[in-house]
């Protein structure tokens, strides 16, 4: 039995002919969903956070206006809103104007203290994709068999470009303490192909690329570099399909953190800690040995702080 509180919201719902989750979301919850696009630039991502926090004075404007007190062109508008699936400005700002009027005219409003504010969804957001990559490590054969050929391959290399060398240069890291030649490469264009040729011939038969948004067209070209050469390719990425997802022998997928101006990898720093795992559990033996090494030099040369 719904509430009274429920009935009118269902009532109103169905007068307006809007479902009654849509009439009930606050305008900041309507255009998160609204702009909840992982591709979208970093530029674009502005726009749509100064949308979320000015709505009913934002809707209202011109794209000239809009594109001032953003800081941003007004062809970036444009482009913002083809990538959020409007035909041009005009169009979306008449669906920010519905939204916008709808909470003018005492339309209902949500606790935005209870939903959160834009920190608090990027966090969920996050959680949920660590949720999504739970339920995919309920079978984890796959990290295991991968984690025993990265550890058989000697070389070793690790691919990460752009906004994605974060990533290589932490597990190239942590894989150093457990792997004899570990090869890091987060440069591209021919720095990358000598480094991809030279790891083949020196033996190494995997790399391990890490290709985040915006996928760069460096990453694509080394990685048909790599295979050309002979090496296979294993991939961290967010995306299943596409061009750079074809070029892998092993794919892993995860989704990104997408809520703020830029993106944050919760869930591709967990998968690349899994397979660190993965690794120092194909050769126990080795891992202990390398580990107990560098803890001794490290003790000698006083790399770290004591407590």
């Amino acid at each position: 039995m719904p509430s009274p509180q429920q009935a009118r919201a269902q009532a109103s719902a169905i007068t307006s002919g809007k479902s009654a989750p849509e009439a009930e979301a606050a305008p900041a919850s309507q255009l998160r969903t609204l702009f909840d696009r992982p591709r979208l630039s970093p530029g674009q991502r502005r726009i749509a956070q100064y949308l979320i926090e000015h709505i009913t004075e934002a809707a209202f404007l011109s794209i000239t206006d809009l594109a001032e007190r953003v800081g941003v062109s007004q062809p970036s508008v444009t482009r913002f809103a083809a990538a959020v699936g409007f035909s041009g400005y005009p169009a979306l700002r008449e669906k920010l104007q519905a939204i916008a009027l709808g909470t003018l005219a005492g339309g209902p409003v949500a606790d935005e203290e209870s939903r959160g504010n834009e920190l608090q969804a990027a966090v969920d957001a996050e959680i949920e994709n660590l949720e999504n990559l739970r339920r995919d490590f309920a079978d984890p054969d796959r990290m295991i068999d991968l984690g025993r050929k990265l550890s058989e391959s000697t070389p070793l290399t690790i691919l990460g470009l752009r906004i994605s060398a974060s990533l290589a240069e932490y597990f190239a890291y942590a894989a150093r303490r457990i792997h004899p030649d570990v090869r890091l490469v987060t440069r591209g264009g021919s720095v990358a192909y000598d480094a991809l040729l030279q790891s083949r011939e020196a033996g190494g038969t995997w790399v391990l690329a890490f290709s985040m948004p915006r996928h760069a067209q460096e990453t694509l070209t080394a990685l048909r570099v790599a295979r050309s050469a002979g090496l296979k390719v294993a991939l961290v990425t967010d995306l299943a399909l596409g061009h750079v997802a074809d070029e892998a022998d092993v794919l892993f997928t995860t989704g990104t953190g997408s809520r703020l101006v830029f993106d944050s990898y919760a869930a591709p720093g967990v998968i690349a800690a899994a397979l660190l795992q993965a690794m120092t559990d194909a050769d126990p033996e080795r891992t202990q040995a390398r580990l107990e090494e560098y803890e001794q030099i490290s003790d000698q040369h006083q790399f770290f702080l004591r407590d």
